[in-house]
């Protein structure tokens, strides 16, 4: 195996372990509690990421995709340097059905290496697009794997070590939709861009010069941004043309963390979280999402009628010296929506969504711990060469992941989906049921999930598991593993020689 790794990354690294060192908070920014509750004028139309073309041959559909700069316009008179997927921010919307093979031909027209990775999405780690997939400038990477998942909202973005969240702030994001034959997907809302609508909400700071705050003024959970992006739309606003309209939302941000509801505490109803439907819809008034979480909601809009969602605030357990480091304390509003002067009836949520099994918890065959505390895992910062677990393919893992520090943090998997069972000891809160990939953690708080590990095995390439607050994850609070055949556990390698260039 081999690795790029840039003197930029380097320096990451010498620095994670300098904050680390430091006992104060001088360092961080502190934040007072921010409202924009009821005073935004909503002045542009939400932009819709369109739909990648694609090329599609027997069972194969095929995308191109490019990492390019570009500039866009956020704030009148002030133009911003932005990075973006196929365009000048953000990425287009990849589709795919269950059961269809997936070939990707991707470019880095960056000036600098990165990755690309997809989030949610179960495949053979040679095209998990992690850290060990780093693409250098001018090179093109084409990963191909089939869909074997069911419907489900999933996300791309770059995954360069230590660079990840200058990469993301920068606007390298886009949707990955996968379809199944499941009916209720027939009965949900489900024309794109009309009433069913992909929604990246992702906080940023503005300069006076037009540019992204990225490299200063970080709170202490990462970058937290006083402007709301929502599919690169400031201030926005969707007409509603049906009576029911589902959101499919994704926390793209760096390290906020949103309390999502409406502003007159409208219900809506649950039909979805990080990695499909659920079994059967929950009706709610609040859905709180950590960066790279994702819910899917369906909300009913008169004609004539708006409603506003908005942001709440929530207690993530952070004491008063963390300054509101993940925006907690913070009410924001997103989005209005518009019902048109008449509305055309939807169908009805459907009363069963799709087939949910838990998995046994006794019938597990393996139980892992993982602490998270500062920037480390299990007392360790990320080493690439490093393989920190190995697990047999098909096993059935309980993992308990306890957050022993005084910040929030959360949990992403690579590769896998699994079903929080637990938190701190009690049952969990229903937006919790489902499948995820991704699972909040106050301060102080315990997850246990429950996974069944994929079939494709490595022993070579590792997948990833850390911490999805980007900065955080850039600091090195992430591991590695490995899946290999069962007789292999014991025998397989524990590090990985590296060698200059990887892709």
């Amino acid at each position: 195996m081999s690795l790029h790794l840039s003197r930029r990354t380097l320096l990451i690294a010498a620095a994670s372990t300098a904050v680390l060192s430091s006992t104060g908070c001088t360092a961080f920014s502190t934040r007072d509690p921010l409202t924009t509750a009821g005073k935004l004028s909503w002045r542009n139309p939400l932009q819709i990421p369109p739909l990648a073309e694609a090329t599609v041959s027997g069972n194969t559909r095929a995308f191109t995709l490019t990492a390019q700069t570009g500039s866009s316009t956020f704030l009148p008179g002030k133009t911003t340097p932005t990075w973006g997927y196929n365009g000048n921010f953000l990425g287009p919307t990849l589709r795919a059905s269950a059961g269809e093979k997936v070939a990707i031909t991707f470019t880095n027209s960056l000036p600098e290496p990165t990755a690309l990775h997809w989030h949610g999405m179960q495949l053979p780690a040679a095209m998990d697009g992690g850290p060990h997939q780093l693409i250098d400038t001018g090179a093109t990477w084409s990963p191909t794997w089939t869909i074997t998942q069911d419907a489900a909202t999933l996300w791309y973005h770059p995954h360069p070590h230590g660079q990840t969240e200058a990469h993301v702030t920068r606007g390298l994001a886009g949707f990955f939709l996968i379809d199944d034959d499941n009916p209720a997907g027939e009965q949900l809302p489900h024309e794109y861009g009309v009433d069913d609508i992909p929604l990246v909400v992702q906080d940023r700071t503005i300069e006076k010069d037009g540019t992204f705050t990225i490299d200063k003024n970080r709170a202490v959970t990462g970058l937290v941004g006083n402007t709301i992006l929502v599919n690169g739309t400031v201030t926005p606003y969707l007409p509603v043309t049906t009576s029911t309209v589902r959101l499919r939302i994704l926390n793209g941000s760096s390290a906020r963390i949103y309390n999502f509801g409406f502003a007159d505490d409208r219900e809506f109803q649950q039909v979805a979280t990080d990695n499909g439907l659920l079994a059967k819809p929950l009706t709610g008034t609040r859905i709180p999402l950590s960066p790279g979480e994702r819910a899917e909601i369906v909300v009913a809009v008169a004609a004539g009628e708006k409603a506003v969602l908005r942001s709440y605030p929530q207690d993530l357990r952070m004491t008063i010296a963390q300054g509101n480091g993940a925006g907690g304390a913070d009410t924001l509003d997103i989005l209005e929506l518009r019902g048109a002067a008449t509305v055309v009836p939807s169908l009805a949520v459907p009363a069963a969504l799709a087939a949910y099994t838990r998995l046994d918890r006794e019938a597990a065959d393996e139980t892992r711990g993982f602490e998270l505390n500062g920037r480390q895992i299990n007392g360790k910062t990320m080493d690439m060469s490093r393989i920190d677990t190995v697990v047999a393919a098909g096993a059935c893992e309980v993992w308990t992941v306890k957050n022993s520090h005084a910040q929030a943090h959360n949990f992403h998997v690579h590769n896998a989906r699994f079903q929080v069972i637990e938190m701190d000891g009690k049952q969990p809160e229903g937006y919790l049921d489902g499948w995820k990939d991704t699972v909040f953690l106050p301060a102080r708080s315990t997850a246990v999930i429950i996974m069944k590990m994929s079939s494709y095995t490595d022993p070579n390439l590792p997948y990833m598991y850390h911490c999805h607050m980007l900065w955080h994850e850039d600091l090195g609070m992430m591991g590695q593993f490995t899946i290999v055949k069962p007789d292999e556990v014991d025998t397989a390698p524990r590090t990985i020689e590296m060698s200059e260039h990887e892709h």
